[in-house]
């Protein structure tokens, strides 16, 4: 009996370490984006399946972040790249996978209000407060970027750009990696820079 007892739990740690190593290798580029569904702030429920044949970003975000506010309200950085992004034709989904009362965990009437003082573009709002979908991704810091193709496949994932500080006077010096990868996708070209290290606060699960 003992030795059925530990073959089980040696079976079950087994299937544990398997499915953290399958959600860990969830999302990787050049694979297809994993699906999810997630109800957007208006109580309006959305697939990303549903989007393909458009070229899908996700963002995750946290409003109350250093590194989000120098890409929002000291710089209007972001907003201007979903403008450009959505003016062409591209869906831009934004996920806050903050545990409820975490930081910048914002109410529906707080997220409008905000996105309203921002001049945001976005297609859509998401609060994932299991983290389900953060998880899925691996979200690790906000901002943290991925592209998705027409086809369905993560062509970019990582940060908004590429210098890592919350000092919004780097940002006319830096890449814009998303801009770069929409713009390659767009031309149907291999994106030069598929992935990078997204910098940020961590996600708060």
């Amino acid at each position: 009996m003992q030795i059925l007892k530990s073959l089980t739990k040696s079976t079950a740690g087994i299937f544990a370490l398997l499915a953290s190593a399958a959600l860990a290798i969830a999302a990787q580029v050049g694979q297809p984006a994993p699906d999810f569904t997630l109800t957007d702030i208006d109580g309006k429920t959305h697939t990303l399946s549903d989007y393909k044949g458009k070229t899908v970003v996700l963002e995750w975000m946290n409003q109350e972040c250093p590194f989000v506010v120098k890409h929002y309200e000291k710089s209007g950085n972001i907003p201007a790249t979903q403008r450009a992004a959505t003016a062409d034709g591209v869906i831009w989904l934004v996920i806050n996978s903050g545990r409820p009362g975490a930081q910048g965990d914002f109410s529906p009437e707080k997220v409008r209000e905000w996105s309203k003082q921002q001049n945001t573009s976005y297609t859509a709002y998401f609060r994932d407060q299991d983290g389900k979908v953060g998880r899925l991704y691996d979200a690790k810091t906000t901002p943290h970027m991925y592209v998705i193709n027409p086809e369905g496949t993560l062509v970019y994932n990582g940060a908004i750009d590429s210098i890592r500080s919350a000092n919004p006077k780097d940002i006319a010096k830096a890449e814009n990696y998303v801009t770069s990868a929409l713009a390659a996708v767009k031309a149907g070209e291999p994106v030069k820079t598929p992935a990078t290290q997204a910098y940020g606060c961590t996600v708060k699960y």
